[in-house]
Order: C-alpha cells, then structure tokens, then sequence
C-alpha cells in the first residue's frame, strides 16, 4: 500500500442498511443504533471515494462502526454479526485494493470465537486487523482470559485499533454536556494502555501492533503522573517491569487531536515514528480535513509530515 493511508475511519455495512429499511431491524439493532441519520453512514463507496478525492487521502483504513462490537449479545450471535461485516469490508477491499484496507470487529466476549474469526478475517478474507473495544463487558485488556487473542494477533500481525463504544466510563458521574464522549472516549483509551503496560500483555506480547484510537486519548500528559506512581508506589507495578513511559514507543496512535498544539504535544511525547494519520470519517467529531492539517502544521517537518501520511502505516502494515 503506499500513498496517505487514513486508519480511523468507519462504515455502516450495507447489510445492516438494507435489513434495517426493510424490516426495521437486524439482530436486535435498529436505524438508531446504526445512526442512520448521519447522512454519511448511508453513502455508496463510490461516493466515499470522490470525497477521499477531496480530501487528497489515498486510502481509506476502514473498520465497522463501533456499535458493531455488540459484545453483550450471545457470542454466537455476535459472531454472526462480525462475520458479515468482516466479508462486507474484506469485499470492498478486494474491489479496491489501493483505496480500501480492511479492518473487522470480532466476537470478543468469546475468545475462542474471536482467535478463530482473527485467524479466518486474516486468513481467508484478507484483512489487516481489526477494531476492538477499550474493554469487554467491564473486563480489562490486562484478564489472562484473552492471553489465547495476544497470541492469535501477534503470530499474524494483526493491526488492532482500539476504539470505545458507549457507556464509557465516565457516565458513572455524569451524563451530561456530551462529556461521555468528549471526555470519556479519552478516560477509556487511557485506562486500556495503563490496563496493557500494567498486566505485562505489552512485555508478553512484543510483537502485538496496537493504535490506541483518538491520540491515544490523555496518554501522552498522563504518562508522566503514571511514571510517578510506578516509582513511588511499587506494590502497584503489576507486572511492568519499565516505567510506564518506556512503553510509549510500543503503540500508535492517531492524528484526531483537533489542534496543532496537540499533534505537536503528542509527537514530542510518543515520537514521530508512532503516529498515523486519522480522522474519525464519517462520524460528527471527524477531523475536517485531516490531511490538510498535516500538511499546513507550521510546527512538524517534512520529514515527520511523511511519516504520519503514509511512512509510519506502510511499516505497521508489513
């Protein structure tokens, strides 16, 4: 793949549009669930296409909007509903190998269903990874449970994309002012490192290639404080042998910070190598013109302008 890749954006599958409208709902979801009312989520891949024109990205990295995840349904159920949105994207990546790269969702609240739909999606579809969840029904990355997934992801070189689906974790305090998202999206990414570093999964698995969606949430002014704790509070190290910051390097994450100030905080914490181009398309909180932004930041150089548009993704995807 080569060109400006994008690899936080998303899609309703046509599956779902086409049940919804017709029968009002497909496994238990409904057109609300699949907000169908964000014209966008309705467009052909066609149109998506001329507006990627528009937007000077060669390709998009596309996974299943996050409500997809459905982990609270039966895992047979879920699995069915990640089968058909997996085989929908692996299809449009096929069609258009230079513009589409696929992401799926997985089964996760069944490992067993997840290793085994990982292994198919990469084996048999031919996609590149898949978009996960900050957490699974409340449990945390760091669950031996999922030591049977790490492998599964790491033998393949799986790319992961972390991403939240609601409720996030601050709607135990607060509902209001659209904080949920605002602020919760980036409690959850946050929690989901300090959860990885913390378990040892990061140290376990050295192979693992994981984007923590939306800059890596309050990771990069985070980690100094959670430097801190490690030092001074030793009994709560878990299994991190290395201060939480050394970890750093060992993630990527994503360019939807909004303001110039931000991308060049997040660069100057994480390093240029670890950082992608992302925008969140289609969704309401997208980055405009995430290509643009890159290009007119008075702040990066050339050489980091590269690396986010197209260098550091070509590396992650080989």
């Amino acid at each position: 793949m080569t060109g400006i890749v994008d690899v936080h954006t998303h899609l309703t599958p046509r599956c779902f549009i086409d049940a919804v409208q017709k029968n009002g709902v497909w496994f238990g979801m409904t057109e609300e669930d699949g907000e169908l009312d964000n014209l966008k989520n309705l467009w052909s891949i066609e149109r998506r296409l001329e507006e990627m024109d528009k937007l000077s990205v060669n390709a998009h990295m596309i996974s299943p909007t996050d409500v997809f995840y459905q982990y609270n349904q039966k895992p047979e159920t879920t699995a069915k509903i990640a089968r058909l949105c997996n085989e929908e994207i692996a299809g449009l990546a096929k069609k258009y190998p230079k513009r589409i790269i696929g992401l799926g969702t997985l089964p996760m609240q069944d490992i067993e269903l997840a290793s085994a739909e990982l292994e198919y999606g990469m084996g048999k579809l031919g996609l590149s990874g898949f978009m996960i969840d900050d957490h699974v029904n409340g449990v945390t990355y760091d669950d031996p449970v999922f030591s049977p997934f790490w492998e599964v992801a790491e033998r393949l070189g799986a790319f992961l994309l972390v991403h939240q689906y609601g409720p996030t974790v601050t709607e135990a305090r607060t509902r209001k002012y659209f904080l949920h998202n605002s602020v919760g999206n980036l409690v959850d990414r946050t929690l989901t490192f300090g959860c990885l570093v913390g378990g040892g999964v990061m140290d376990r698995y050295p192979g693992l290639k994981i984007c923590l969606g939306h800059a890596g949430g309050y990771v990069p002014f985070a980690v100094d404080r959670m430097d801190k704790g490690w030092m001074m509070f030793p009994k709560y190290r878990g299994a991190a042998d290395k201060p939480p910051s050394k970890y750093l390097n060992r993630f990527y994450y994503d360019t939807t910070t909004f303001t110039d100030r931000n991308l060049r905080f997040l660069v100057d914490v994480v390093g240029s190598d670890r950082v992608v181009l992302g925008s969140d398309f289609p969704a309401p909180m997208a980055v405009p013109d995430p290509v643009g932004a890159i290009r007119q930041s008075p702040t990066l150089s050339d050489e980091e302008k590269e690396g986010i548009l197209w260098k550091n993704i070509g590396k992650a995807l080989r």
